[in-house]
């Protein structure tokens, strides 16, 4: 199928591009905040538990975000595609809500 003069596929391999970005960007922020959170937690302050916290915080930071994050990723994706739409309209693309649908036919 072809949406204007781009196949759709192409239009769905920059929706996921675009989707992988917003849900990279959110597993930092996840991260930045257990980290935070962590450091307000008083350790004897060797090597080997700031090591062990910081590892911590990374993975407890992705499990988050594997298991759908706080939502910042669908509202990045919207601000994303919009975005995209503005600096060129004459490339078609998914409109935020068709963009979240494609998505593994569903929204999150």
């Amino acid at each position: 199928m072809m949406i204007g003069s781009i196949p759709a596929s192409s239009e769905a391999g920059r929706v996921e591009k675009l989707r992988r970005q917003a849900e990279e960007l959110e597993g930092m922020f996840l991260h930045t905040l257990v980290k935070q959170m962590f450091s307000g937690i008083e350790t004897d302050g060797t090597f080997g538990e700031e090591t062990w916290r910081s590892m911590q915080a990374e993975q407890l930071a992705q499990s988050m975000a594997e298991a759908g994050g706080i939502g910042l990723a669908d509202h990045l994706l919207r601000d994303l595609i919009a975005v995209q739409q503005a600096a060129a309209p004459a490339i078609p693309l998914a409109t935020p809500m068709s963009a979240a649908s494609a998505y593994n036919g569903e929204t999150r």
